[in-house]
């Protein structure tokens, strides 16, 4: 009870210290129909790099619906993809780290939560992106990936 507690408390404060992106909706089609609440569907929704201008990802994931997802309790599972593109001039505005989270969302009540992480590939040049779920006890091996070129004369 103590741990749950302890879990707890660090979810709460993490809520409000972290800053996590916001993502924009692009849309979303149904996959399931449920006759109270809403239908669970795939959503599609895009963020921009925070240290990487002219770079959008875009996330398709699951999300539930039902009772228990119109009230924001249900737990979406771990399916997702990732697509990053250069949609704009590509400028590194501040120091990248390899692993460094650039954006996560709460995909349960409390303890499951999509993160999408940056790795910076300097023998290739390249972004690399991976999307996966993680969990305060367990996580999934559900995983994707998207690569953005970095223009050579910015690179190094």
């Amino acid at each position: 009870m103590k741990c749950l507690r302890k879990a707890l408390q660090i979810g709460i404060v993490a809520a409000f210290v972290a800053n996590p992106l916001a993502a924009e909706e692009i849309g979303s089609v149904s996959t399931v129909f449920k006759m109270l609440g809403p239908n669970d569907k795939i959503v599609v929704e895009a963020f921009d790099d925070p240290k990487v201008t002219g770079v959008t990802c875009y996330l398709s994931r699951a999300k539930k619906g039902g009772i228990s997802g119109g009230l924001g309790v249900a737990e979406d599972t771990s399916d997702a993809s990732i697509a990053c593109r250069q949609v704009g001039v590509l400028t590194i505005t501040g120091k990248i780290k390899d692993g460094e989270t650039v954006f996560q969302k709460d995909t349960s009540l409390l303890f499951k939560t999509l993160q999408v992480v940056r790795f910076h590939d300097t023998k290739r040049n390249v972004l690399i992106y991976l999307v996966y779920s993680d969990r305060i006890i367990e996580g999934s091996p559900k995983n994707s990936i998207s690569v953005v070129p970095i223009p050579a004369a910015q690179g190094k």
